[in-house]
């Protein structure tokens, strides 16, 4: 067989046979357009022709069977992971799928991905490989034979695209996700779009905007008419702050027992009477967006298209004389970390430790707690004694072996999904293990807020947690995290942010009454930078009083009278 029929042969069973999630999702879509059969038999030659080109791409003789082959294993594997969790490949999912360590991958590997793989990509391998010989051909004499061919298909592609214009468009206007469940193309795009466009786009310049950060001392009373020495002690602030940020994952605010969900899963923190803000929406559906733009000053907007890379909200509180220490119970920080300490917490932990709280590779976050005397000791070693800021960030609820994420103490709802594969459990087995990787975070929590306790007769101590990122949990035969933004359900971009007060609020004059009052005020990530600024009372031309969700129970500071 020449070379260029075995790659049509090849696109005809990418069209039919590694594109069902495309397929069912026309079909989902049929009511709201219904295509006729001539229409879905254009569309499949448009497939057919657009997949084929990309075949003769790789029709080299020293590289089509290889490259041929990985493109049928990347086909076979995301068609999986579309038909049973709902993603899309755009490149989100791309980057989120490069930064992925050894740990998510093996969580995500199982016996069913193994047979649909061996089915799909393993068969046309097999006949690749063993049963059809491709030809060596004169190619001066063949090509205009394969050029024929490829004109033909680019002709295919274009009448037929023109020709579907019409149909197709409402479609993808109202359904952007769809172009991303063509497969294999959508996985080449979104990788190319990834790997390929920086090497030819200039790198971002770098500006600080940490060189202003101050730590207020007295809080504004000298325009009040008062001094640090006749100012009560809670404001003049006699001992250092100590604040623990807890970086929370996959976390769904409809979730949380605090935020009204008829099953309790956060009891703990309840009893130490935390507080916890019910209307806030994250700044993207997975870590690698979230974690960056939720710890920068521009908010998501201003994020997403900004012109500069900058320092972030580490780089501020560090410059304004604290310690900043960022511990890490799951993939890194995503960048956030890179000019403070920061260290992995099965790196530094004891043999005792790791015995104990960590199996097949993964920790449970309780390990934190157990590190966090450390921690503060060497943090302070740096020699600051303005306060510290302690930085944990959980492994969380993060899928899809949710049985993995908590304790055995913590398994309060059964049966629980005991498998990877979350589209093989039941839906109530589904939810109970999820929210018993609630139950683990709470205890997570409440363990921190107790050892903070336990530091109060040095430090002015708080906490604020706050989660990345949702999870759908089967909703709409969604599963995990990740959607593009603008198409992505609620379940994966409404995320719980609690406050355990301890005595910072008092310290930076917040009145925990009035806050108490509006836990259904209107927040989002843009608003924790400016939080945890106005809470330490670091001064910087970067805070924004307005995004601060604690200034409107402050009181108003008189003007200096002269």
């Amino acid at each position: 067989m020449a070379p260029r029929w075995a790659a049509l042969l090849l696109a005809i069973w990418c069209s039919l046979a590694l594109n069902q999630a495309w397929w069912r999702k026309l079909a989902e879509l049929s009511s709201e357009q219904s295509l006729s059969a001539w229409q879905m038999t254009l569309t499949a030659l448009v497939l057919t022709a657009a997949t084929y080109l990309w075949f003769m791409l790789l029709s080299w003789p020293k590289v089509r069977r290889v490259g041929w082959s990985m493109t049928l294993l990347v086909a076979a594997s995301v068609q999986y992971f579309m038909l049973h969790y709902g993603i899309v490949m755009d490149s989100s999912m791309v980057r989120n799928t490069l930064q992925t360590n050894t740990s998510e991958s093996l969580a995500l590997m199982s016996s069913g991905l193994l047979v649909h793989v061996l089915l799909f990509a393993g068969l046309p391998i097999a006949a690749l490989y063993g049963w059809v010989e491709l030809k060596s051909t004169a190619w001066r004499r063949d090509l205009w034979r394969s050029a024929l061919l490829v004109l033909t298909n680019i002709a295919v592609l274009v009448g037929g695209g023109l020709l579907l214009y019409k149909p197709m468009a409402p479609l993808v206007r109202n359904h952007t996700e769809i172009r991303y469940l063509i497969n294999p193309l959508a996985s080449v795009v979104s990788f190319s779009h990834v790997t390929l466009k920086p090497l030819f786009k200039r790198p971002l310049a770098f500006q600080a905007i940490s060189n202003d950060a101050t730590l207020g001392r007295s809080y504004g009373l000298q325009g009040m008419g008062m001094t640090a020495a006749s100012a009560p002690a809670a404001a003049s602030g006699n001992k250092p702050p100590l604040l623990v940020l807890i970086v929370g994952e996959t976390t769904r605010a409809d979730h949380f027992g605090l935020n009204g969900y008829p099953r309790n899963t956060t009891p703990e923190m309840e009893a130490r009477h935390v507080i916890s803000w019910r209307n806030v929406q994250s700044c993207g559906t997975n870590t690698l967006a979230s974690v960056p733009c939720m710890f920068s000053h521009l908010g998501k907007s201003g994020f997403e298209s900004r012109k500069f890379e900058y320092e972030n909200l580490l780089d501020v509180l560090n410059a304004a004389g604290l310690n900043v220490d960022w511990l890490d119970n799951q993939a890194g920080c995503k960048d956030v970390c890179n000019r403070i300490s920061h260290a992995q917490a099965d790196q530094v932990a004891s043999k005792a430790l790791v015995e104990r709280w960590c199996k097949d590779g993964e920790c449970l976050d309780q390990l934190m707690v157990e590190l966090l005397n450390e921690r503060l000791q060497t943090v302070n070693s740096h020699g600051k004694n303005n306060g510290t800021v302690l930085v944990l960030h959980q492994m969380g609820s993060h899928g899809p072996a949710y049985y993995r994420r908590s304790s055995q103490p913590s398994k309060h709802f059964q049966p629980e999904c005991t498998t990877n594969v979350t589209s093989d459990c039941s839906r109530g087995q589904l939810v109970n293990v999820y929210d018993n990787s609630m139950v683990e975070t709470d205890h997570f929590v409440a363990r921190t807020i107790d050892w903070l306790k336990t530091q109060q007769d040095r430090y002015e101590t708080g906490l604020i947690y706050l989660s990345d990122h949702g999870e759908s949990l089967g909703e709409n035969g969604l599963y995990l995290h990740g959607l593009p933004y603008v198409i992505a359900p609620q379940a994966q971009k409404h995320v719980p942010w609690v406050l355990w007060p301890g005595s910072l609020l008092s310290r930076t004059r917040v009145n925990e009454t009035c806050v108490r009052q509006d836990l259904d005020q209107a927040l989002t990530h843009d608003n924790f930078y400016h939080t945890v600024l106005g809470l330490l009372d670091v001064r910087s031309n970067s805070y924004q009083s307005a995004r601060d969700a604690l200034q409107n129970c402050r009181p108003a500071t008189p003007k200096t009278i002269s």
